[in-house]
Formats: structure tokens, C-alpha cells, sequence
């Protein structure tokens, strides 16, 4: 398949690191992603792979999580204390729910489990670095206290700062902009796992949780709402 002469020049400006230790797999990545237009670094363990991605800039990471000398976990976690929103794609083995939820609460944008298609990953890789690149609708979002700097990812409540992970400021952000709208589990998952719903996972619940603990808890005024039997709201009132 051909791809346009524009198309082509945008892509080989996106750079993306695979970490991946089975020589297999990672060589396959390689190619694959090259032939549609990527620069790709490779790195084949934990502790290499982490390295190249403090010290270099990139577009997307593609992270296993079993590897040698720091586990995807370890990696993923110092790359957000770092302040780095990059977006991360967890490529793994480990297909358990717990697995699932753990990867994305602790700010992987998304979770592919192998054996995977590799058209599915490719779409999944144009996903997030379309979001990535897309221009924000506004620099700034208040409501009732609270505070969303777009541009640098930073919430506050009452001049309070909020530590959120990456996920979670999404997910903050998609119900700020969606104020008093009542939104699904299935429209949430879309637009911040970008993943299909599935009625045996609780990712939503349990992000929804957490975010109330940052957001809510602290405060008299309780923003964030659940519409039994439809999904959650973002309001002043219940």
C-alpha cells in the first residue's frame, strides 16, 4: 500500500522508541513501523530503554513490562515522575484484568496484550500520536475552584495543587469539557483508553475513585457525580 508523499514526510518526523527484549518481536516492531514511515529506536532492556527515553525526545513509547534489568512498571513509573506526558503503549504478555487496570492507572495511555495484529497496533500507535499532536481547545478551564492549565497539564482546586497522573488529568479534562453532560462508561473508555468497553472491566469505576479522592475528598463542594445506571457528571450539583 502506498502512502501519500505528505503523509510519508509527517510520519519520519515521528519518532518512536520500542523497548522490547524478544529479539523476535522487537526486530518485527522495527520493520514494521519503519515501512509505515516511523524513525524507531530499539532497545532490547529495562534499564537501556529508560535511558534513551530521558535522554532523547520522542513521540510514543512501546513498552513491554517483563524485561531484563528494570520491568516496564519501574520504567513507566519514573518516566511520569519525571513531569513526561509522552504517550506510552504497554505491548505484553501479561493479559490479566489486574494486568489491564494496573498498566493504565499507573499512565499508560493504552494496553495491547501479544500475540497482537500488528494493523491493530499500527491504528492504535496513529491514535495516540494524533492526540498527541492535536491542537487544544483552550489554554485554561475553570469551574467552581477548579483549575486546568491545558498546555502544561497542571490542576488545582482552590489553589490547591492537584497531583494527578497523566490518566487521570484526561479524565479530569474530558468531564470539565463535557461539564453537567452525563457520559458513559463506553464514551469514556473511547476517548481516554481509546478502547472499547467491556462490562467486566472496572477501569472507569476505579479511575472515577481515584480521581474523586484528589479531586472531591479534600473539598465541602463535590464535583464529580454518578448517574446510576448511565455514568458519571461533572457539576456543582448532584
Amino acid at each position: 500500500m502506498q502512502i501519500g508523499l505528505n503523509k510519508l514526510k509527517a510520519c519520519r518526523q515521528m519518532r518512536i522508541l520500542v523497548i522490547e527484549d524478544e529479539i523476535k518481536i522487537g526486530d518485527y516492531l522495527k520493520k514494521g513501523l519503519e515501512e509505515a514511515g516511523y524513525t524507531i529506536s530499539l532497545c532490547r532492556n529495562g534499564l537501556d530503554g529508560y535511558h534513551c527515553a530521558i535522554s532523547e525526545h520522542f513521540d510514543l513509547i512501546i513498552l513491554d513490562v517483563m524485561l531484563p534489568d528494570m520491568n516496564g512498571w519501574q520504567i513507566l513509573e519514573k518516566i511520569r515522575l519525571n513531569n513526561s506526558d509522552i504517550p506510552v503503549m504497554f505491548l505484553t504478555a501479561k493479559d490479566s484484568l489486574e494486568d489491564k487496570i494496573n498498566g493504565l492507572e499507573s499512565g499508560a495511555d493504552d494496553y495491547l496484550v501479544k500475540p497482537f495484529a500488528f494493523a491493530e497496533l499500527l491504528a492504535r500507535v496513529k491514535t495516540l500520536l494524533r492526540r498527541g499532536t492535536k491542537q487544544l481547545q483552550s489554554d485554561t478551564l475553570t469551574l467552581h475552584g477548579l483549575k486546568l492549565d491545558i498546555t502544561k497539564r497542571r490542576a488545582s482546586r482552590e489553589q490547591t495543587k492537584l497531583h494527578l497522573t497523566n490518566k487521570e488529568f484526561s479524565l479530569l479534562e474530558l468531564l470539565v469539557r463535557h461539564q453537567g453532560e452525563v457520559l458513559t462508561r463506553s464514551f469514556i473508555a473511547s476517548q481516554v483508553w481509546d478502547m472499547n468497553f467491556d462490562s467486566d472491566t472496572n477501569v472507569i469505576d476505579v479511575a472515577i475513585r481515584r480521581l474523586r479522592a484528589k479531586v472531591d475528598d479534600p473539598f465541602s463542594v463535590k464535583l464529580i457525580h454518578t448517574v446510576r445506571g448511565m455514568g458519571y457528571k461533572l457539576d456543582t450539583e448532584a
